[in-house]
């Protein structure tokens, strides 16, 4: 029965892959779909080869000059947003928990203002090679996280996390290396 299930989540995986590309979204090798959302712009997201992306990801461009860039073989856990107007950029080899929220963007706040009447506020967010993200992480706009570095679960990320580094809370701050 293992065996039926499995090569039925590669076929419906395979099927997504072809129906996203037929959409524009650019899929380099081979990837790993389950049940993802996308509801438009598939044009401006990257998926590099061994990408996988579990059930109830969200990948969401607010405009056409919007770009999700994933690396190779890195992992997106079930029920993470990806909320991009300008760019979310992941590198190789990282692993993404469950129910994490990564924007680049938040709307302006004037007085007397709803807040979608103004324009959004946007800076590139980028989490380098072989990074951790635990489950329920908030990255919030104009983050850089180096490579190798660990965000632990829960933090709400609102400042750049150095290479090599663990960072805990929220906000999340830098609290140790990450062991040798």
């Amino acid at each position: 029965m293992d065996v039926i299930f499995r090569i039925a989540e590669g076929l419906a995986s395979r099927l997504r892959v072809i129906f996203y590309r037929t959409l524009g979204m650019k899929i380099r090798g081979h990837v790993a779909l389950r049940a993802i959302e996308v509801r438009r712009r598939a044009h401006t997201i990257t998926l590099e080869d061994g990408a996988a992306l579990d059930r109830g990801v969200v990948l969401l461009a607010t405009s056409d000059a919007a770009r999700i860039v994933i690396g190779p073989r890195t992992y997106i856990n079930r029920g993470t947003m990806l909320d991009a107007d300008a760019l979310i950029e992941i590198g190789g080899q990282t692993m993404i928990g469950p129910f994490c929220y990564l924007t680049d963007h938040d709307h302006t706040a004037r007085t007397g203002a709803a807040p979608a009447d103004g324009p959004l506020v946007s800076a590139p967010v980028r989490i380098g090679a072989r990074c951790w993200i635990g489950a329920h992480v908030t990255i919030l706009k104009g983050v850089s996280i180096g490579d190798g570095a660990v965000i632990g679960a829960g933090s709400v990320v609102t400042k750049s996390v150095p290479p090599g580094m663990i960072a805990v809370g929220n906000p999340a701050r830098v609290l140790k290396p990450v062991p040798a």
